[in-house]
């Protein structure tokens, strides 16, 4: 036998011993296991319909149909690099071992899917395979669009096949040994796939398995806002307790009701998914705030009310590194409370202040408070500094306000000072940012 082949052979005998590892030991209880009551077959459920579209797209076209669940899936702010056109691919997903880069899913057929089969689409939808055999990194999020029904994936597939073709080929993806073997995601799939469609709860509410099958199938919430385990997948142990995704931290959204969502009122709720937008909890930035601009601000009514259900019955889980409250209003003057770090009030002084006032209530837009955020109580500081560095770029509701781009400006020392001083001045404790920190920050988000 050859050195290669034992190589090869001792790689197999690996990915097979990590993955009967992961059955046992990190696979862990699937995204809707908490909820425990009997499951049923959808055919079966008799309460109504909980997948599909909304009431009044019923009898909608196959390719509206598709267009709202396109939306609600999210496809376009991963499949569309910016300035270029919708679902052309190439956006980069920076990880800690390389770069990933998603793929054109308009009907172009030799760069994008427009030779792919209804059964094709089904395969990289729900099993995470390409046309051509090869296995779908896990960014694509396969184990949560298992979920879907046929009848919606394929939908999803009609409304993609009537958009125009668009030529386009995807960077090739940079990243390094062993993660850059592809035939290693069928051991992953294997462990970590559940592979398997929704099912109806019959011991809950119409409203809560239409929220579930949103939430947990669409919109993959889980995705950033449910930290991984050991094997890269989604921890459902530690079920909405919050993660860092993409460089920026996605906050706690369970039940808890110190550093989740269990004291937020649900039209709070609606009006964060809606608009991105709820007094006193702040507005939704960076990846949220796409999400929001792009999918959940597209949401029937009804639908945004089913996802607030279901997110109430998730268990609570505590974030430990936040603060039990929030901090309240700071002085109007500038020169009471926080006044220690001297680089950072200069910054805020001359790039900050006039929107976000002294206090943390903007004299602007409510869009721009500080006050009752979670980004600035947040001790790592995390997406304060991410703001500074990318702005917001917000398109709803309609003359939203968006804020600037900093990080051409200031230097990663004087934003690190900045961030500190925002935390400080408007949350429970200061952060402690180095020029360093905020250079891997940038790194992360880096196009």
């Amino acid at each position: 036998m050859s050195g290669k082949m034992r190589i090869l052979g001792s790689l197999v005998v690996i990915a097979v011993v990590v993955a009967g590892l992961g059955v046992f030991l990190i696979r862990g209880p699937g995204p809707l296991d908490f909820a425990g009551g009997t499951k049923v077959a959808l055919a079966d459920y008799r309460a109504g319909k909980p997948t599909g579209v909304p009431a009044k797209l019923e009898k909608a076209s196959l390719v509206e149909r598709g267009e709202y669940l396109a939306k609600a899936a999210d496809c376009m702010v991963c499949h569309t690099k910016p300035g270029e056109k919708d679902y052309s691919g190439g956006l980069a997903f920076k990880l800690p071992f390389g770069t990933l880069y998603s793929t054109n899913i308009t009907p172009d057929k030799d760069t994008g899917i427009g030779n792919y089969s209804d059964q094709d689409f089904l395969n990289a939808v729900q099993h995470g395979q390409r046309r051509d055999g090869a296995r779908l990194y896990p960014a694509m999020p396969y184990t949560s669009y298992t979920f879907m029904t046929d009848e919606d994936v394929l939908a999803v597939k009609a409304y993609l096949f009537s958009l125009p073709a668009v030529r386009a080929k995807a960077p090739e993806n940079t990243l390094s040994f062993p993660f850059n073997q592809r035939w290693a995601m069928i051991f992953w799939s294997a462990v970590f796939n559940p592979d398997t469609r929704f099912t109806p709860d019959t011991s809950k509410s119409p409203e809560w398995n239409r929220g579930a099958y949103l939430a947990e199938a669409l919109a993959h919430c889980g995705e950033c806002h449910t930290p991984r385990n050991l094997g890269f997948a989604l921890d459902n142990r530690k079920k909405f307790a919050g993660a860092i995704t993409a460089g920026w931290r996605a906050f706690n959204i369970s039940s808890d009701k110190a550093t989740g969502l269990g004291n937020w009122s649900d039209q709070d709720l609606i009006s964060y998914l809606s608009l991105g937008h709820a007094p006193g909890h702040g507005s939704a930035s960076g990846p949220m705030g796409e999400a929001v601009d792009h999918s959940f601000s597209q949401f029937a009514p009804e639908d945004i009310s089913s996802i607030v259900a279901y997110l109430r019955s998730v268990p609570p889980q505590p974030s430990p590194d936040l603060p039990a409250t929030t901090a309240p209003v700071a002085p109007a003057s500038h020169k009471e409370g926080v006044t220690a770090d001297a680089r950072g009030k200069k910054v805020f002084a001359s790039a900050c202040a006039s929107c976000h006032g002294w206090s943390g209530d903007s004299p602007v837009s409510p869009m721009a408070t500080l006050t009752g955020t979670w980004a600035v109580n947040d001790p790592a500081a995390t997406n304060v500094a991410q703001i500074v560095i990318s702005g917001t770029k917000r398109h709803r509701p309609d003359g939203a306000l968006s804020m600037p781009a900093f990080g051409s400006a200031y230097t990663d020392d004087e934003i690190a000072a900045v961030a500190n001083y925002v935390t400080a001045r408007f949350g429970t404790k200061g952060s402690k940012l180095t020029a360093k920190d905020v250079a891997e920050l940038r790194e992360q988000t880096a196009e």
